[in-house]
């Protein structure tokens, strides 16, 4: 079981940065770091709810509102989740069957006609909610300081690890309290 474990990581890892297979010298991952800061910042996406980039390469998984061209939100599938490839000319790409149900999937459970939880395959002691907030538009909403805050991005800091597991530092979310939209942060150390 653990070799299974073991080699789904590996083909997850690869998978995701298929690119830095180069980077693997004696067992280890050369040590890269982007400025979180110096990232592109998706635009142009209409229902965009929040999205996660991370070491050691610029491309960013975006989670998107899923609704049909009249407005009305996908119950079963409320959010759409793909990559934008920056580092492939910004091409949009859906993830892989590993990626979605091992690393940047969500699970989704309706609480209410229009309140969901939302929850990382990858992460799950952390709740996301999604819910319609005073504007009348969805969001994705979790704690920040012992507060309820819209998420806007994540930034996941990965630095070393071995090829079978990238060892991650930190994650840092970034989002805006919802009255005032006054920027809040949180950092998660797994």
């Amino acid at each position: 079981m653990r070799n299974l474990l073991i080699l789904v990581i590996a083909i997850l890892w690869l998978s995701i940065n298929p690119k830095q297979v180069h980077a693997f010298v004696g067992g280890s991952i050369a040590p890269t770091q982007v400025p979180q800061d110096t990232l592109p910042v998706p635009k142009g996406i209409k229902n965009l709810l929040f999205y996660v980039q991370r070491d050691p390469n610029i491309n960013t998984v975006v989670y998107e509102l899923n609704v049909n061209a009249q407005g009305v939100l996908n119950e079963k599938e409320p959010v759409k989740i793909y990559w934008i490839r920056y580092a492939e000319k910004g091409e949009r790409k859906d993830l892989s069957f590993i990626q979605r149900k091992f690393a940047y999937g969500l699970e989704t459970k309706k609480l209410s006609p229009e309140k969901y939880e939302l929850k990382f395959v990858s992460y799950s002691k952390l709740p996301l909610y999604l819910q319609k907030g005073t504007d009348g538009k969805y969001h994705v909403y979790t704690q920040f300081n012992q507060k309820q805050a819209m998420l806007n991005r994540a930034f996941v800091r990965i630095q070393g690890g071995t090829f079978w597991v990238p060892n991650v530092l930190y994650v840092d979310l970034i989002g805006r309290e919802p009255g005032s939209l006054k920027v809040v942060t949180r950092r998660i150390i797994p």
